[in-house]
């Protein structure tokens, strides 16, 4: 069976990432990468090697490639009209404009959590609804915290049945390396409920949820607090038991040295995986505890990797490749490494 081909426009911080994941696959081939000005992420790309094909948008100053001569492959259209689907990970609302493109070429796309949901056919995660998104033209991925909180309550919800979450994000401010937010000493609540809680709602209707956020002055990854009410009542070995055996969770304890979200991003780095990435969510054990009916715990989300892995799963789902959510996140599993260390 030929391998599907596979682009994707923005090689920003989603972008390298997706670009690398898709190039793990062996059932994928990554044709090309796309962009617009010669970042430090293309600079970078270049000094490796080009290991990518790049690509140039519309509206791009070849000049400006050429004169650091990074070898350019074509136009964005070039790259459109030699894959079967794209990877849109460019700013919000750019997505949108480049599907007339898709469309005009009859390739299939999948766009990240920054886009509106009309932009796409069905609002995908790959644990939660791989089916829906079976041989559909159009998907869009949750965001990183909303990516990360489902996996854990369609976990707990396929083993035990969740009527009802209560969540809080402690969300990082800004990405490593970002400036346009400003420097900062303060904390920022925004208006509840958070879109992660209404998002969770419309890809599991049958979870009433809702939320709160709060920005913080960090970049290494979000932590997000739940509360959880079982149709019955859930144990903390029950979810526990739940949790430890999910490929894309990573339970880890307070005594191991995991202290917060800065011990499991230098735990990656430690790893030797690629720019500290970590697919897996960190779940403290020490955190799951039993309130009442409910049961409580915490988890780190490594919000420039985490939704790789459910972006593959969109790639194999909308292309056919695996038919089943089982199927599809093993094959993504296999090929990504996740779970390993289980």
């Amino acid at each position: 069976m030929a391998k599907i081909k596979v682009g994707v426009a923005g090689y920003g911080t989603i972008g390298q990432r997706l670009a690398d994941g898709v190039a793990l696959q062996g059932d994928m081939e990554l044709v090309g990468v796309a962009d617009l000005a010669p970042t430090l992420a293309i600079r970078a790309l270049k000094e490796k090697g080009m290991p990518y094909d790049l690509y140039l948008v519309e509206g791009a100053d070849k000049s400006k490639f050429d004169a650091l001569n990074i070898p350019v492959k074509g136009s964005f259209n070039d790259l459109v009209s030699r894959v079967d689907i794209m990877l849109d990970s460019s700013p919000g609302g750019v997505g949108a404009k480049n599907k007339e493109l898709y469309e005009k070429n009859g390739v299939k796309a999948i766009f990240q959590g920054g886009e509106k949901n009309s932009v796409a056919d069905v609002f995908f995660h790959g644990y939660a609804n791989y089916e829906n998104g079976v041989g559909k033209d159009y998907l869009k991925l949750t965001s990183c915290n909303t990516t990360g909180l489902i996996r854990s309550v369609d976990a707990l919800d396929r083993d035990y049945g969740i009527e009802r979450v209560a969540i809080t994000i402690i969300r990082r401010v800004a990405d490593p390396g970002d400036y346009h937010r400003g420097l900062t000493n303060a904390l920022q609540i925004d208006k509840a409920p958070s879109h992660q809680a209404v998002d969770l709602m419309t890809i599991m209707p049958h979870v009433q949820a809702t939320g709160i956020l709060v920005h913080t002055p960090v970049t290494h990854g979000h932590i997000i607090t739940v509360v959880a009410t079982g149709k019955k009542k859930i144990t903390k070995e029950m979810a526990l038991k739940t949790f430890q055996a999910h490929p894309r969770i990573r339970v880890v304890n307070i005594d191991e040295g995991f202290m917060g979200n800065a011990s499991l991003f230098k735990y990656a780095r430690d790893l030797g995986n690629p720019r500290g990435d970590m697919y897996e969510i960190g779940l403290w054990e020490d955190s799951i505890v039993e309130t009442g009916d409910d049961i409580m715990y915490a988890i780190n989300i490594p919000q420039e990797s985490v939704t790789i892995p459910e972006t593959v799963d969109a790639i194999r789902a909308a292309m056919g490749l695996q038919k089943t959510r089982a199927e599809g996140t093993a094959k993504t599993n296999e090929y990504l490494g996740i779970g390993r260390f289980k």
